[in-house]
Order: structure tokens, then sequence, then C-alpha cells
């Protein structure tokens, strides 16, 4: 019996040094930490670093229950209360999402002068560190602030790599990436053909920028018309559900379920319109 029990105890104690190499990992702890980073990755794009994912979460549940309860007043309907809440709690995502692609617009838009900007400072005999601290000060407005705070730092550690990606890290922007890369690199590397470098990026950001320009003006007119046709529906049967007839037929099993399959195919609608009528983006490739 004894060396039943501490053979089961050295057992154990084997299994625990065992695993103690495999450290287990929480399926809901790794879907928590992906939904956290891409909130914050969301927020550092739409200009708001210091958003904690934490406040989009309240600002999401604040919406649900505002829009829910003035629904539920109003229509009496529990579960047209229920959908109309749940689609203004991701109100506060889609303006996340409107911010950050407004400011990369806006970005990609100011960009080139930049790079004309280095350009000009290079040729002027400054060194690569003072072009970039120019920018700071006579720059672009969107970008002079970022560029203020690579000067600090540059001047607090000297280290222009890690300044670099600091910068590039308050930026969060995938045209800043691949300038800021390129630059990163002519440094390292060495070479005098930084000059034909940025005019060749110079030429090819302004391209891309009135190419992108031309598409979202003639894609811009639809997206709109198609999100007014999903939401035009919805507000028509808020306005019908003031009527007790029309009430009382949405309280019932069949008027639930039928809201409920209108919700599930709005949504469909509504991703593939999305799907269809997306531009292809800028990924953070050197993030």
């Amino acid at each position: 019996m004894v060396g039943i029990l501490l053979g089961s105890c050295l057992g154990a104690g084997l299994c625990s040094i065992w695993f103690a190499f495999w450290p287990s990992q929480n399926p809901a702890r790794k879907r928590r930490n992906r939904a956290g980073d891409w909130l914050r990755a969301l927020a550092r794009s739409a200009g708001l670093p210091g958003l904690k994912p934490w406040h989009a979460l309240c600002a999401c549940t604040v919406a649900f229950l505002l829009t829910g309860i003035f629904s539920l007043a109003l229509s009496g309907v529990p579960v047209l209360a229920l959908i109309l809440g749940l689609a203004a709690a991701c109100t506060p995502l889609l303006l996340l999402r409107i911010l950050a692609r407004r400011r990369a617009d806006a970005l990609r838009a100011v960009w080139p002068e930049v790079v004309d900007h280095i350009a000009s400072a290079l040729r002027a005999g400054l060194s690569l560190p003072e072009a970039l601290i120019q920018v700071g000060e006579k720059g672009p407005l969107p970008l002079r602030e970022p560029f203020r705070g690579f000067s600090r730092d540059f001047q607090a550690s000297g280290d222009f790599t890690h300044c670099l990606f600091r910068l590039k890290e308050r930026l969060a922007d995938p045209v800043a990436d691949r300038v800021l890369e390129a630059l990163r690199l002519t440094r390292e590397v060495g070479g005098s053909d930084i000059g034909t470098l940025l005019a060749t990026l110079s030429g090819f950001l302004r391209d891309d920028l009135k190419l992108r320009g031309e598409l979202a003006a003639r894609q811009s007119w639809t997206v709109n018309a198609a999100r007014l046709a999903l939401c035009a529906p919805w507000l028509v049967l808020m306005l019908m559900s003031t009527r007790e007839p029309a009430r009382i037929a949405y309280n019932s099993p069949s008027g639930a379920l039928l809201m409920v399959a209108g919700a599930g195919i709005s949504l469909f609608a509504y991703r593939v319109m999305l799907a269809i009528a997306r531009l292809p983006r800028d990924e953070r490739v050197f993030a």
C-alpha cells in the first residue's frame, strides 16, 4: 500500500514537471487577448492611443442599454429593442473604424510633402536625423507632433533606430512604415542614392493617392445608398410598431421570428456590400 502511494506521488510529480514545460493556453484568455490587441491597434490607427479596450466596451454597453431602453419604451416590442440595441452597440467600433480610415487618408495625403521635405533637407546638407527633426518644425501640421516626439527621443538617447521605431508606433500608418523603413535601411547600409529613392517614393505615393481618390469618389455614393437602404426598413418597422395592431403582431412568436430572420439577412447583405465595395487597404507589413 505504501509502495502504491509513493509510486502515485512520484508519477504525479513527474507529470507536473513534464506539464510545466508546456504552459497551458486558455482559449477564452487567448480570444480576450486578441480582441484587446485588435482594439488597441484600432485606437492607435484612429489617433487615440490613450483609449483602452475597456473604454470601448463601456461605450458599446452604454449604447446598447440606451438604445434598447428607448426602443422598448417607444415600441413595446422586446425583440425589436434587442435587435436595435445590438446594432447600436456596434456604433462605437464603427466610429473608431471611420476615424482610423479618415486619419489614414489624411496622412496618406501629406506623406508626399513629407518625403519632399526630407529630400530638400538632405540636399541642403542636413543629416538624416536632422531632416526628420525639421519635419516636426516645418512639416505638415498633422505630422508635426509625432516628429517632435522623435526629436525629443533622439535628443534623449541618440539611438536613431530605436527612435525611428518609436515614431512608427506613434504614426501607426502603413505609408509611414514604408517611408521610415526605407530611411532606416539607407542609414544602416549607406549609399548615395537616397535622393533618387525619395524622389521615386514621392512619385509612387502621389500616383497611389490620385488613383485611390478617383475610386473613393466613384464608390462613395453607392455605399451610402446601400447603407440607407439597409437602415430604412428598420426605421419604418420602428414607426409601425408604435401602433397597437403592429405591436401585437410583432410580439407574437411568428413576428419575433420574422424580425430575427430579417436582422440576419440585413447583416449578411451589409457584409456582402462591404466586401464588394471595399478598396484594397495597405497593411502594416513593417509594424
